[in-house]
């Protein structure tokens, strides 16, 4: 039994989804309340999505150090929202994708952050999963910045200091409808999106095992098309493209590039509709130096981690301020069997303090 069992399994079963606001809120309040007093909360909220920044008194811009988490998690079913340990492993929704990172954070700065000799901070966002815009993006283009941030997603105690840029991108053919039994009267547009697609695929093949390379996932394909017997004349493909920093496709591209590039590959319509870059924190930096160390002292290795997932923290690289990714052990986030390893949480709270106590800017 860990310190955060009970408040993670309270956590776990709030089903905070970008559909739920409500739900959303909940999460947040519970998290802050974990804080404790004495606190300054800021509060923050853009698109029906809430935010808080809790810092010190006096500390405000001054944050040398900021702990990133997000408390919203992938939709799921309801019986995902029911916490189940199992062992060493707390099973749910979120369990691992990071809201247990996320309460033992809370934690750490309520014990330390008040008797350090800088300021420090902790950033708590809910929507992380749907891009992070209205979440970090929103408070940093409020003007909050810090001198190091540390995102506690899942990382097996592993510092990440790079991650892959994300695409969102739909694809779009056009055809001509006509009645089913007669093919050769129409154009079907899905046949055209999938030759598209292929193209797409051929470029960025699926990988057969783990390679720091560009990815594309087709997530969906759609057609107002009601009626089995009618050629569509419309389809549209979801993609979602991941890419390291050394792809020139994509690194340095506006949107309108990228939508470009993508309809010349495919022979199709391309839209972008989000496009993160890549992170990179430099890891001779003092951050990434002592996070290591910190990771060192609780009997860990300290390694460094590439991640092909990307997360908020590219909003800070985008400014110049070194982000990593650091949290403790699990697997499976995202699918019906993900768990948060509980033997790892005790030494990632005594890593986080180490760091912040040994840290100087």
């Amino acid at each position: 039994m860990t310190p955060w069992t009970d408040r993670l399994a309270e956590l776990i079963a709030i089903p905070s989804t970008a559909d739920r606001p409500g739900e959303l809120a909940r999460a947040l309040e519970l998290v802050i309340g974990e804080a404790g007093t004495g606190f300054v909360v800021r509060r923050f909220e853009t698109n029906g999505k809430p935010s808080a920044l809790l810092h010190p008194a006096g500390a405000g811009d001054e944050l040398r150090v900021i702990f990133n988490a997000h408390l919203d998690v992938v939709p799921a079913p309801d019986e995902q929202f029911v916490p189940r340990r199992d062992g060493d492993r707390l099973y749910g929704r979120g369990a691992h994708d990071m809201k247990a990172a996320a309460l033992v954070m809370t934690t750490v700065f309520r014990a330390v952050a008040g008797q350090l000799p800088y300021g420090m901070g902790l950033q708590l966002v809910t929507d992380e999963e749907v891009g992070g815009m209205d979440g970090t993006g929103h408070q940093l283009a409020e003007g909050v910045r810090g001198g190091f941030v540390v995102i506690g997603e899942q990382s097996g105690l592993k510092v990440v200091n790079e991650s892959k840029g994300i695409c969102h991108a739909r694809l779009e053919a056009t055809g001509l409808a006509a009645h089913a039994a007669y093919p050769w009267l129409g154009e079907n547009a899905v046949l055209a999106l999938m030759a598209g697609v292929e193209r797409l695929l051929d470029r960025y093949p699926v990988p057969g095992s783990e390679a720091w390379a560009t990815t594309v996932n087709v997530a969906r394909i759609v057609t107002p098309n009601r009626a089995y017997n009618q050629v569509p004349a419309v389809a549209e493909a979801w993609l979602d493209i991941r890419y390291p920093p050394t792809d020139p496709d994509f690194e340095g591209r506006t949107r309108e590039e990228v939508a470009a590039h993508l309809s010349k590959v495919s022979g199709l319509g391309a839209t972008v509709d989000a496009l993160g870059p890549p992170h990179f924190a430099d890891p001779a930096g003092a951050g990434v130096v002592g996070l290591r160390a910190a990771a060192r002292s609780v009997g860990y290795p300290g390694e460094l981690l590439r991640k092909h997932g990307a997360a908020d923290g590219r909003y800070y690289h985008a400014l110049g301020i070194d982000a990593v990714i650091f949290g403790p052990g699990g697997d499976g986030q995202h699918g019906p069997a993900e768990y948060v390893d509980l033997t790892t949480l005790m030494p990632y709270h005594d890593a986080l303090v180490n760091f912040l106590r040994a840290y100087r800017p």
